[in-house]
């Protein structure tokens, strides 16, 4: 199975916006190979196939939000503000745009809305795995430390000597003893 476009290059163009999976409109247009123009055209000619949770236009704010996330901005001065298309909104635009080209690259999109589901879907799973570790591994180290702190406090207790002690006095044992 051949590729229109590498799975990377899609994934690189799906923005988090109001909470969001999006692609931009000039950005599906890029992949589609048609004009922005021309796709925001078939998009308000079929405006009853896209409502707000398919596709919606981003405010000057969100816009400008935008932009300073990527320091530069490509969108030189554009007139119009930019079209946001959720997953279901590129499965809507394959009803829409005709080319056989948009079919291909739309399947692409879904495929990688699809991969990028199950990551997160795994991601999920492994954090939740990682909690769980975490947590045994937590309890294991706690009776091992508990043991621990047991040991150093009946060695910091003072030792009872062990042997014979000489009860005697030490001057007969000493340097002066042996003068007398």
């Amino acid at each position: 199975m051949t590729t229109l476009v590498p799975v990377e290059r899609i994934a690189s163009k799906i923005y988090l916006i109001r909470d969001v999976k999006v692609i931009l409109d000039r950005d599906l247009a890029e992949l589609y190979g048609v004009e922005t123009k021309r796709l925001k055209e078939q998009v308000r000619r079929n405006i009853e196939r896209f409502p707000e949770d398919f596709m919606f236009e981003l405010t000057k704010e969100e816009l400008n939000n935008w932009r300073s996330q990527f320091a530069t901005s490509s969108w030189g001065g554009a007139r119009y503000l930019p079209m946001a298309f959720s997953e279901h909104g590129v499965l809507m635009l394959s009803s829409v745009l005709k080319s056989e080209r948009a079919v291909q690259v739309n399947i692409q999109i879904m495929r990688t809305f699809t991969k990028l589901r199950e990551a997160l879907i795994d991601n999920k799973d492994l954090r939740r795995e990682l909690e769980e570790l975490k947590q045994i591994t937590e309890e294991r180290f706690q009776i091992v430390f508990e043991t621990l702190d047991q040991l150093l406090t009946v060695e910091s207790k003072p030792k009872k000597k062990i042997g014979y002690t000489v009860k005697e006095k030490q001057k007969k044992y000493g340097k002066r003893a042996r003068m007398n």
